[in-house]
């Protein structure tokens, strides 16, 4: 009871002194406060209309697109240029030159460009495994496993070109096929872009093999260099055949690449003079 009369009293004082009825709610206007109608809650907010130049730019801005390289390669030498020009011309290319040239850069390039553009149905990559100079031992894995670190900068060379996740999906899909050497014996590729990296490792007989490999409507490029063999210079069989084949002319080219289409750090063509 005496908290109610209490309120009963504070409620007398406050209508004594105001003049209202205590039924009512007292309101003060402020001037400037918040305003209800600017808050998300009661509804959307007035987006603000951006700038003549801010518009335009979002107009041109290039749509979403999934990450991956489209760009064209362009040649940086005059040995690059006969090069690409050999690959679209010849079903068979031998490109011969020093480290960092971009031999296995372009032809790989050239495949995707070919399965991108749907004039093969397949990428076929193959290198020897070989090692350069030491031996490491038995790897362990699968066959693939044990592969990996031969194969490793024609999986680089790809995912410069494609994604990390398109290069995976093609592979278990068998648009690219990466292999070695020595597991192409007895097979015809056809349809297919075939790149023969570091050749120079293939002896006479693996490279006889591998360029009578080629099949229907398809294209090889073979590249290496002769004065990096980690065979015994009688055994590379790489020069012989460029000699042998460039003679026979027709649908075949051979491009020598030299130290001026070196396009690496300016020391691996300086180097390339002394060593």
């Amino acid at each position: 009871m005496a908290k109610r009369s209490a309120v009963r009293r504070i409620r007398a004082d406050y209508d004594a002194r105001d003049g209202r009825s205590s039924g009512g709610v007292h309101l003060n206007v402020i001037e400037g406060g918040w305003d209800p109608a600017d808050d998300g809650r009661y509804g959307p907010r007035k987006k603000k209309r951006p700038a003549t130049g801010d518009h335009q730019q979002a107009q041109q801005r290039e749509p979403q697109r999934e990450q991956a390289y489209v760009k064209n390669i362009q040649p940086k030498s005059e040995g690059q240029a006969k090069l690409m020009e050999a690959i679209d011309r010849s079903n068979l290319v031998l490109a011969l030159g020093p480290a960092g040239t971009g031999k296995t850069y372009i032809a790989i390039a050239k495949a995707v460009d070919a399965l991108r553009a749907g004039t093969i149905g397949r990428i076929v990559l193959c290198r020897p495994a070989v090692d350069a100079g030491e031996n490491i031992g038995f790897l362990p894995g699968d066959m693939e496993e044990k592969l990996a670190p031969y194969l490793r900068p024609l999986y680089d060379a790809l995912q410069d070109r494609m994604s990390a996740k398109q290069v995976k999906a093609m592979i278990a899909e068998g648009q690219i096929e990466i292999a070695s050497v020595g597991f192409m014996r007895g097979r015809t590729l056809n349809n297919a872009f075939i790149v023969v990296d570091e050749a120079q490792n293939c002896t006479y007989v693996q490279l006889k093999m591998i360029l009578t490999r080629l099949g229907w409507n398809s294209k090889m490029i073979v590249t290496g260099d002769p004065a990096q063999s980690d065979l015994l210079p009688e055994l590379s069989g790489l020069a012989p055949v460029a000699d042998r084949i460039e003679s026979m002319g027709g649908d075949i080219g051979v491009v020598r690449l030299a130290q001026a289409d070196v396009v690496r750090h300016p020391l691996v063509a300086k180097m390339l003079d002394v060593l």
